[in-house]
């Protein structure tokens, strides 16, 4: 482990160019959160229907991350292993079904290099550390949230508490951020958008946003402190303004359509990880005088 650390610690292309490879793995793993943990979550909603109903319950097949197998939608064929090489697999199969031809969904592979790009930046940046794999983990979780929420408008409980309790866990082991501020963080972050929540729904009688927000949020504040909210909530305002009015003028986005805001909200908490400081900073010697 010493050799790998001195290895590592000497040559930060070498460093970069392994957590790539690890991103794209992993990405092709996170494929599957994707697509199965909100299909998990209806059955499991589904058994707790027909339990408060007194209804007798069917029996599911049995369905989570690694059963059954991944196969074709169309036509049932599984995926062997050549066929799940992250990009590879894509690219030799021309985005299509060996079996049937049918289309393989561009974010596949989209997914894949995503993860694999964001792994590579946090290995440039943080290098050999005991940060890093931290992020690492934070940064996966953050990608299965935001394709989620942008599919099914949910950020899954399963998801976002233990990655709150993760990042307090890691200021408590790592000092990274003091722990007095992770607390407040998570405790600032969830009740100022439980806050803004009731405050819009007593003006306009609608729900804004949905509690998973506020417990992303909470969640950024446990791993990056306090300090961090308030550019996260600017960050993540700006750009989902900014995303809404395109979608609006393309005309792919009615005007009181709900927009999901947890992938805008991952979006700024990831890079107020990177860049939050030197972003504080320049504001500060810019314009705090």
């Amino acid at each position: 482990m010493g050799e790998m650390a001195s290895v590592f610690a000497g040559n930060a292309g070498l460093l970069v160019l392994v957590v790539l490879l690890l991103g794209l793995l992993v990405g092709s793993f996170l494929n599957v959160v994707i697509h199965r943990l909100p299909k998990m979550m209806e059955l499991g909603w589904q058994q707790e229907c027909d339990a408060y109903l007194g209804r007798e319950p069917t029996a599911p097949p049995r369905y989570n991350l690694l059963v059954p197998a991944s196969h074709c939608p169309v036509c049932r064929q599984e995926v062997r292993p050549w066929q799940n090489i992250p990009l590879l697999s894509y690219a030799l199969l021309r985005g299509r079904c060996h079996a049937c031809s049918t289309p393989i969904s561009l974010r596949y592979p989209a997914v894949e290099l995503l993860t694999g790009g964001l792994f590579a930046l946090l290995a440039w940046h943080y290098g050999w550390s005991v940060q890093l794999p931290a992020y690492l983990a934070l940064t996966a979780v953050l990608v299965a949230l935001t394709f989620i929420d942008a599919d099914t408008q949910l950020l899954p409980d399963s998801l976002t508490l233990p990655l709150l309790w993760a990042g307090l866990l890691f200021n408590l082991l790592t000092g990274t951020v003091a722990l007095s501020d992770a607390v407040l963080g998570a405790m600032a972050g969830y009740l100022s958008l439980w806050l803004v929540y009731w405050l819009f729904k007593l003006a306009t009688g609608k729900e804004g946003m949905g509690y998973g927000d506020f417990k992303l949020l909470a969640a950024f504040g446990a791993w990056l402190g306090w300090s961090m909210l308030p550019l996260i909530i600017l960050l993540s305002s700006l750009v989902g303004a900014v995303v809404g009015i395109v979608l609006i003028l393309l005309a792919r986005m009615g005007r009181g359509q709900a927009l999901p805001f947890g992938p805008y909200l991952a979006a700024a908490g990831w890079i107020a990880l990177l860049w939050g400081q030197d972003i504080v900073s320049w504001y500060l010697s810019a314009y705090a005088h």
